[in-house]
């Protein structure tokens, strides 16, 4: 039996009739697990750049932070419409009335059709909810959770810092907002086998998320995983084993789940391992390769 799930890229042209391409952008906030709230080395595996290490920086003015970031884009595209996406560190940890005036202009642009906000389940207060869907009810509004995991054991590791009862109460309000929700899950974790990133898996489609983005555990220059890996204690996953447990995740969630992201990118110069994830076209292609084997069809 064939299982057909939509790429992002097919989900987004249904929704606004052409292709959109996202603007990564640094909304200039911190993070809980940094500003000494929960921690000050933020999630283990987190670079300094708050796993926006892409993002446009801000530069005092959000209208000319999107031309910036458009124009990084040249080459890449030849559309005109685009999705802001606040990507760095966490986009939702700031008084209400700061987001708003970060939010509110860069979704009156007129080439961007939506926002894409990351964020922590445990930074969406009420009033964060509200605006949100003040938002939404002006553009689409989509919300990227970073849950990585379900299981308590590897969340305490990573330091993540919010019990899973706290990402099923975010999926919950952000419902009753009626936004797309896109859900983090990285594979790979030190201590997780192939079953628990499953289990993982089925959480979050069963748990109500739109979307999913799944990620490779990247090692990266300068953070506690790459010391915690130099010293041997865990292995990377090695290509084959990261594409035979993605799709096996991937057939744990429903076929009504948007695949946001099937891999990720990773600085080159603050790759530590695994070192093969730097050619993502080869990547991709071994991966629709497997999927197709395994009657597994992207649209």
């Amino acid at each position: 039996m064939i299982r057909q799930y939509k790429t992002a890229n097919t989900y987004f042209k249904e929704k606004f009739g052409c292709k959109v391409y996202k603007l990564a952008l640094d909304g200039g906030m911190t993070c809980p697990n940094r500003d000494g709230t929960l921690g000050t080395r933020g999630c283990i595996f987190c670079s300094s750049g708050g796993s926006g290490d892409f993002a446009q920086k801000q530069c005092g003015n959000i209208s000319t932070q999107i031309e910036l970031a458009k124009a990084r884009l040249i080459g890449k595209n030849s559309g005109e419409q685009y999705i802001a996406y606040f990507q760095s560190y966490t986009n939702t940890y700031a008084d209400v009335e700061i987001l708003r005036k970060l939010f509110v202009p860069a979704i009156s642009e007129n080439s961007v059709v939506g926002l894409s906000i990351a964020t922590r389940p445990d930074c969406l207060p009420p009033d964060v909810i509200a605006l949100i869907a003040e938002l939404n009810s002006i553009k689409p509004v989509f919300i990227e959770l970073g849950l990585q995991t379900i299981h308590g054991k590897t969340a305490d590791f990573i330091r993540r810092g919010y019990e899973l009862r706290v990402y099923d109460d975010a999926v919950s309000a952000l419902h009753k907002a009626g936004v797309h929700i896109i859900t983090h899950m990285i594979l790979g974790l030190p201590g997780e086998n192939q079953l628990m990133m499953q289990e993982t898996a089925k959480y979050i489609g069963e748990a109500g998320s739109h979307g999913v983005k799944l990620q490779l555990l990247h090692i990266l220059k300068d953070t506690d995983l790459e010391v915690f890996y130099n010293d041997g204690n865990f292995n990377a996953l090695t290509k084959k084993e990261y594409i035979d447990a993605l799709c096996k995740c991937v057939l744990c969630l429903p076929e009504n789940t948007v695949l946001h992201r099937i891999t990720g990118d990773a600085p080159k110069q603050l790759l530590i391992a695994p070192k093969w994830s730097a050619d993502k076209k080869r990547v991709l292609q071994e991966i629709r390769d497997e999927f197709s084997r395994r009657n597994i069809l992207l649209i």
